[in-house]
């Protein structure tokens, strides 16, 4: 997801872990956020979505047949989420109808049949209504009824954080995805419906049109999509790493010749991706980029694009240092959460910054890979402005809650100063396409990704991450110069908290190790404290004592 501060979206959230503040929740998010009683014992295998859209009357009717395993036998609920004001209007099993018992979105349905372990059974939601409508999409999320230039309408779902039942029934938690799906959509004959994975069929009617898509992949709730315009498509063929992927860009009529050539990025984009992460993970379903009536966002193989066909983020450098003006960073980032975010996800809202950090990473990698580290670097240092620092980057478990902001550039940052313990980049590089591999198509928590790396760099990272992510503060590396010896230590931090840092002296770099202890380092080319720099890749603070 794009970056919420810059649009001026007030952050609703707080990750702060007092007893107090966890008493804002309520049962709405303990339904929402947690593995309920009557999620637990399913595991969700295939969703079949099959709707009607009607754009005068800005409504949604159909169904979901949802396909699952039972995992633990002797249970009579099963819990599927719808938000208001869409309703269900039934829910049947075998042909039968059964009872349901709403509790505000989350909804009980209540078995005839016996659940046995290991059977695979089947029920179909039936629903309807008017979805929420987006106001300010995609970060207050909902369905955008938008018209283009020419008065046709102009139609997209945008749903993170917020969830995918704002507009289909589901399994909304993050930490079971189904093995594929299958998405049919009917609209006006005079539009294009644009949603994941690969074009199975159209079917026409006097007037109607009905878009088959087929996702052969695994695939998180709020990355399935709903794109409607009048449409025009182009394609290319793209060689990678693992097969010829196919390129589809489905853009506004008006729009076509600008899209041709500014769109020539995203084969250099998934060249330079597949270098630092391996292969696109999702090469059955293709890579589709779609215009949508709002700025951007990750929609697995449909990338939302809303970029107005320029570089930067609306024509901005984030950085503030012109290394951000050369490349689109919604085509960058959007793209960057197909491995991080899309194939590797998060279990828990909680847990984002894994989708936001490395991907918000992956476009300082893109520069790095066609412009060089310095270009790169530049770009990482420069986004740390936009760092606030006032709340930890993992939110609260279980209630649907994401935390800071601070998740994309200082996250990016965090990222980056791991990097450092590699000391080498082909190792690094190694780690991060290990890390593609070793999550590939998983839910995840933080605590697999903090121990992967810890694991891959043979250090004990733990306290690092307590401190980067579990806090709101920043170290601060204290020294003083006497003579030719460095005297240092770490402050405002955790207790345990330890971390390696390169200091250079003259043209000499070296290692020193801060603990919250005074620790003493005797370096003889250090006449002056003019002549020690830290290096500025770490991302901490730095205090001079007299």
């Amino acid at each position: 997801m794009i970056f919420q501060k810059l649009c001026s979206v007030v952050c609703l959230f707080c990750a702060l872990l007092t007893q107090a503040q966890k008493a804002q929740f309520t049962l709405q998010d303990t339904l929402r956020g947690s593995i309920t009683p009557e999620r637990i014992w399913w595991d969700v295998t295939h969703y079949e979505l099959n709707l009607t859209v009607d754009p005068e009357k800005r409504s949604i009717s159909g169904t979901n047949t949802i396909q699952y395993t039972v995992l633990q036998k002797q249970h009579t609920e099963l819990q599927i989420d719808l938000q208001s004001p869409l309703h269900i209007d039934k829910v049947t099993q075998d042909g039968k109808v059964l009872a349901v018992r709403s509790q505000g979105n989350a909804h009980f349905i209540t078995l005839l049949k016996k659940q046995k372990k290991r059977h695979k059974n089947t029920i179909i939601v039936h629903y309807s209504g008017q979805p929420k409508v987006a106001i300010q999409a995609p970060w207050d999320g909902g369905i955008s009824w938008k018209k283009d230039a020419n008065g046709n309408d102009f139609i997209a779902s945008s749903c993170q954080g917020l969830g995918a039942s704002v507009w289909w029934p589901n399994k909304d938690h993050l930490y079971d995805e189904p093995n594929s799906m299958d998405i049919t959509v009917t609209v006006p004959n005079t539009l294009t419906n644009v949603s994941n994975g690969k074009l199975v069929n159209i079917t026409a009617t006097e007037n109607t049109k009905t878009y088959h898509w087929h996702v052969n992949n695994p695939i998180n709730n709020y990355g399935v999509s709903l794109n409607i315009g009048d449409y025009t498509h182009f394609t290319e063929k793209y060689k990678g790493e693992k097969d010829t992927l196919t390129l589809d860009y489905y853009v506004l009529k008006d729009h076509l010749e600008k899209a041709k050539t500014h769109f020539t990025i995203v084969p250099k984009m998934l060249k330079a991706f597949e270098h630092w992460f391996g292969p696109y993970p999702f090469y059955e379903d293709s890579y589709k980029l779609v215009e949508t009536p709002y700025l951007g966002m990750e929609h697995q193989s449909a990338i939302a694009y809303g970029n107005q066909f320029q570089n930067g983020y609306l024509g901005r450098d984030l950085s503030g240092t012109g290394q951000g003006l050369k490349f689109d960073f919604i085509i960058i980032h959007e793209s960057g959460h197909e491995w991080f975010g899309n194939s590797i996800s998060c279990q828990d809202n909680a847990d984002l910054w894994i989708h936001e950090a490395f991907t918000s990473y992956s476009e300082s990698l893109f520069l790095e890979y066609y412009y060089g580290k310095v270009a790169a670097t530049e770009y990482l240092i420069g986004t740390r402005k936009l760092i606030h620092n006032n709340r930890p980057i993992i939110g609260v478990y279980g209630v649907n809650n994401e935390g800071s902001e601070d998740m994309y550039f200082k996250g990016a940052n965090i990222v980056h100063t791991v990097r450092q313990f590699a000391k080498d980049d082909e190792h690094w590089r190694a780690i991060l396409r290990g890390m593609n591999t070793t999550f590939y198509h998983q839910t995840v928590n933080s605590a697999q990704i903090e121990t992967y790396l810890s694991t891959q760099l043979k250090a004990n990272l733990i306290p690092f991450f307590d401190q980067y992510l579990r806090t709101a503060t920043i170290p601060v590396l204290e020294y003083r110069i006497e003579a030719t010896t460095l005297h240092y230590r770490y402050t405002n931090t955790i207790p345990d908290f330890t971390m390696p840092v390169r200091i250079w002296t003259g043209s000499k770099s070296q290692w020193i190790y801060p603990t919250n202890a005074w620790k003493s380092k005797s370096i003889p080319t250090i006449a002056t404290d003019t002549a020690m720099t830290i290096d500025p890749n770490f991302y901490l603070t730095s205090k001079l004592i007299p």
